[in-house]
């Protein structure tokens, strides 16, 4: 009888540390749903995120042939998961270098590299179904610190880094769970203005959907 007991004892210990092993596996950025905002964004287009249809009405334009030149990752920021509105920034002691700024549609999260330093990262609003964000390797064609959309009513979209030629640009906005944009990434307006003053025109953004990117890695556009 006591042997049985024994025995019990430890299937269920067993149990226990297997749950809490699993529990304990996680994302390392995965963007964490904060509670819905009472008003939307003046440049976003109220929609469940996660909810994608698979095939897109309207066809993303295409990217520019892409720089040749690769930059290998030498730092992720150490910064956990992001909520929608939160951001990291941190380039203190970083040399100056090339900046690439890179976007997971999937994570819903954009990065920021100088050298092949991650400086930034923040959560992120992408397109929606019937305006998709398109992948591919744009350089930046213009900045405007104080852009206003013709489109879109005279929307605000303040520190615009414009990507394409018709419009799509990353860009200040409310960033809050549930939103969308036109086809644009949508960024913290602070962390925008932190962008802003650190890219230049013709600098790269590179936009994935699930390319997820390590210390020691190439990044290609």
């Amino acid at each position: 009888m006591a042997a049985r007991r024994a025995l019990i004892a430890k299937l269920i210990l067993a149990v226990a540390v297997i749950g809490v092993a699993a529990a304990a596996v996680a994302p390392r950025r995965a963007v964490v749903p904060a509670a819905p905002a009472v008003a939307a964004a003046s440049v976003a287009a109220p929609t469940k995120a996660p909810a994608r249809a698979a095939v897109a009405k309207a066809p993303p334009a295409p990217a520019p042939a892409p720089s040749p030149t690769p930059i290998a990752i030498k730092r992720i920021l150490d910064i956990g998961p992001i909520k929608f509105g939160d951001y990291a920034w941190d380039a203190k002691g970083v040399p100056d270098g090339p900046l690439i700024v890179t976007v997971d549609l999937a994570a819903q999260t954009l990065s920021v590299f100088r050298g092949g330093y991650e400086i930034g990262a923040a959560a992120i609003l992408y397109g929606t179904d019937d305006k998709p964000t398109p992948l591919g390797s744009f350089p930046i064609l213009m900045k405007d610190a104080h852009h206003f959309s013709r489109t879109y009513g005279n929307a605000p979209m303040p520190y615009t880094l414009r990507l394409t030629g018709d419009g799509v640009s990353v860009h200040g906005t409310e960033v809050a769970w549930g939103y969308a944009t036109h086809g644009c990434i949508g960024v913290p307006t602070a962390f925008a203005r932190l962008l802003f003053a650190e890219a230049r025109v013709g600098d790269r953004v590179i936009i994935t959907r699930g390319k997820a990117l390590a210390t020691g890695q190439a990044i290609v556009g």
